[in-house]
């Protein structure tokens, strides 16, 4: 092989050169885009993971809140009771005295009623005479 020129030897070191620079360039460039997408994918998961956080946590109240509700229906419906139940015992002891009245008011009906228990009387005592027992 022939010795080379300071021409040929200085073209041979700016090609060499260029080469390593490429190769430097090409090599640290994928690296700053592998760098970026691991940003990118990182900062999507964080998103996400705030976003499921945020629903779960919505959620949560939205129970609590609705627990609340119930509770407090159910402490409603409690009161209300305290209340409906003698009044609903007023009312059926009223209606229970206002027929009595009605029914001794009226002769007819009062004849009626003694009749009937005169009947009721009459079977009760039937029945204990021949032995059997009422309930």
């Amino acid at each position: 092989m022939a010795a080379q020129t300071t021409t040929q030897r200085q073209a041979a070191a700016k090609k060499a050169a260029a080469t390593r620079k490429r190769n430097s360039a090409r090599q640290s460039g994928g690296a700053a885009k592998a760098s970026a997408r691991r940003t990118r994918n990182s900062a999507q998961d964080t998103g996400r993971a705030a976003g499921t956080t945020a629903k779960q946590a919505a959620r949560a109240t939205a129970r609590r809140a609705e627990a609340e509700a119930t509770r407090l229906e159910a402490v409603a419906h409690h009161a209300e009771r305290a209340v409906l139940i003698p009044v609903g015992a007023a009312l059926e002891a009223r209606d229970r005295v206002t027929d009595t009245v009605r029914t001794y008011t009226n002769t007819q009906l009062t004849r009626r009623e003694l009749n009937r228990f005169e009947r009721r009387g009459a079977e009760a005592l039937g029945r204990t005479r021949s032995g059997r027992t009422q309930r």
